[in-house]
């Protein structure tokens, strides 16, 4: 059974394998210390046996809506049968807060028994110690092994060769469309799915076919004021021409300038405030899909409850290829292990039954538009009758995250500050040479600042 205990959010780590010195925890909790102050009481960190019973596992995550009462029904599969588990599940508000509490509570050695982190936030996590490494051997007895899992992602949850989370899902940052609109302009293939676009060209003359087809609009992006959306059209984007964008600690950023130009620049032509809009916020590049104002729009696929709702004959693809190579930016729900002073061996080898057995249930995850993590489950013919679901599944295969480092991830101010520029540009305010600029320079002032829990 689970009982639900909704709380705000979480915070900062220790390193369990080098130890945790006073020093070290005087620091991390000094660097957390204004966060949570304006957060409000840590009413979800308890420790374990004492938020509901001794055989209870305390899990914290994020999710809230239609993915919260997934997440129950879920957690009410695992816990059926005489081998079931007590769960006690606290759901944190998703933001800054949520991490600083989970990796407050792991610098105390106090924190909860699995928690759920982004898999772009591990960098933040894992090299301060705030988290404890997966037993492989111990999930493989339970039927969950690293051939198990597509390697681009699981080679993102190794950190000093170990590894430290265990993915749930893939979701990506892909293109949704209307089927009629999309045929209309001839951008399906025999199937009736969006056909392969192959170069920048290509794109562009499918926003052009898209908007002759709805009348108004072709692609639809909202961007403006958004702290995420620019840099993951960006960031997929750059990927696909083969660069790579390394921020070494340090600094300076390692960055290919020509090819950050070059999208920059194909981002300014695609989105040409004519055939595709220019200036959208995130809503009303929703409302203006959902409204039929246009034939194609570039969004999460956490939006697909949404835009099924709609009527709209929708069709979803991954974000399609315009450069060189395949690549999506994308980010994981992954499970962690909070770093505990003293953890119980019984309780922590319940903790990675517990992992197992969720990410075998998500087949039930994937019905919010995630892409199961777990593979198996993308081999079962229930998957492939999820439409458009499977229909985007093959973006795990060539997913990309931001960079590795303490200060990027998901709800970063990292992202925030690539979006300005990116922003600047899309509205014609500044040229790619400039915003490119921009990036480098608050790239570098980011390495410039000291990892808080180093």
């Amino acid at each position: 059974m689970s009982t639900r205990s909704p709380v705000p959010e979480a915070a900062p780590p220790s390193d369990r394998p080098r130890g945790l010195t006073r020093r070290r925890l005087m620091h991390h909790t000094l660097a957390a210390a204004g966060a949570l102050a304006a957060a409000g009481p840590l009413s979800g960190c308890a420790s374990p046996a004492a938020a509901s019973g001794a055989s209870d596992l305390s899990v914290w995550d994020l999710f809230q809506g239609g993915d919260g009462m997934l997440m129950d029904d879920m957690i009410e599969a695992v816990s059926a049968g005489p081998r079931g588990f007590e769960v006690k599940r606290t759901i944190l508000d998703w933001g800054p807060s949520y991490y600083t509490k989970l990796a407050m509570s792991a610098a105390g050695g106090r924190a909860c028994d699995v928690a759920v982190l982004h898999l772009s936030r591990l960098a933040g996590f894992a090299p301060g110690g705030l988290l404890d490494p997966f037993d492989l051997d111990l999930l493989a007895e339970f039927g969950v092994t690293e051939k198990d899992f597509a390697p681009a992602v699981w080679q993102r949850t190794r950190h000093d060769g170990v590894v430290h989370a265990i993915p749930l899902d893939v979701h990506p940052f892909i293109v949704f469309y209307d089927k009629e609109a999309a045929d209309t302009a001839g951008l399906l293939d025999s199937s009736g799915e969006l056909a392969p676009m192959g170069s920048p060209e290509a794109l562009l003359d499918a926003g052009r076919a898209l908007a002759e087809a709805t009348g108004q609009s072709g692609i639809l992006f909202g961007h403006v004021t958004d702290t995420a959306q620019s840099w993951r059209q960006f960031a997929a984007l750059y990927a696909q021409t083969g660069a790579s964008f390394t921020l070494p600690e340090s600094g300076p950023a390692e960055i290919d300038i020509d090819a950050a130009v070059r999208v920059v620049t194909f981002m300014q032509q695609l989105f040409d405030g004519r055939t595709n809009p220019n200036n959208l916020d995130y809503n009303g590049a929703m409302a203006g899909f959902l409204g039929g104002r246009g034939g194609m729009v570039m969004l999460g696929e956490w939006e697909l409850p949404t835009l099924k709702k709609s009527g709209i004959p929708l069709g979803a693809a991954p974000f399609p290829q315009v450069f060189d190579k395949p690549a999506v930016y994308t980010d994981s729900h992954s499970f962690v292990l909070p770093r505990q002073e003293n953890p119980d061996p019984a309780r922590r080898r319940e903790a990675h039954r517990y992992v197992a057995e969720i990410v075998k249930q998500s087949l039930t995850w994937a019905s919010a538009g995630h892409i199961p993590a777990y593979q198996p489950v993308l081999a079962q013919p229930e998957y492939a009758a999820l439409d458009p679901q499977s229909s985007y599944a093959r973006a795990a295969e060539v997913a990309v995250l931001d960079p590795p480092n303490w200060f990027a991830g998901a709800g970063s101010n990292f992202q925030n500050r690539m979006c300005q520029p990116l922003q600047s540009a899309l509205l014609g305010n500044t040229t790619p040479e400039k915003a490119v600029r921009q990036m480098v320079g608050e790239a570098d002032t980011l390495l410039r600042q000291p990892n808080p829990v180093a």
